[in-house]
């Protein structure tokens, strides 16, 4: 069994992020969302993930731009927030212990309420998109 470790370090931040995309892209309901969106550019989007998270957990400002705005249209609805909840905090527990640890669930707790919020507004009236 692999010990637990802080979020301290890039290398960190990498294998949240590549454990955690491991299983959405093997999830029945969120692989296809993911795949539709992201295409042939999971590289770019990984790159972009890593950048996201060093921002957030280790203040390392190097993620640029608007997390929200390519989310926007995504037709998903709470059972995708919930899944992708699911995932992400079983991810940090099998992998990872301490205050990162558990910063990183909070905030992924707080941008997946944020993001079902916009998303459900604007699926209301598409008029109110602004991007």
């Amino acid at each position: 069994m692999k010990t637990k470790q802080e979020i301290l370090s890039i290398e960190d931040i990498k294998l949240l992020v590549d454990s955690f995309y491991a299983k959405v892209r093997a999830d029945a309901l969120l692989s296809p969302v993911f795949n539709e969106r992201i295409g042939g550019k999971w590289p770019q989007h990984m790159e972009k993930m890593y950048k996201f998270w060093q921002t957030v957990l280790l203040r390392e400002h190097t993620y640029y731009g608007s997390p929200f705005t390519p989310h926007a249209m995504l037709q998903v609805d709470h059972t995708h927030f919930e899944k992708w909840m699911d995932l992400f905090v079983g991810t940090i527990d099998e992998l990872f212990i301490g205050e990162k640890a558990q910063e990183a669930k909070f905030r992924a707790g707080k941008m997946a309420e944020m993001f079902e919020y916009k998303i459900n507004y604007y699926q209301t009236d598409p008029s109110r998109v602004i991007l």
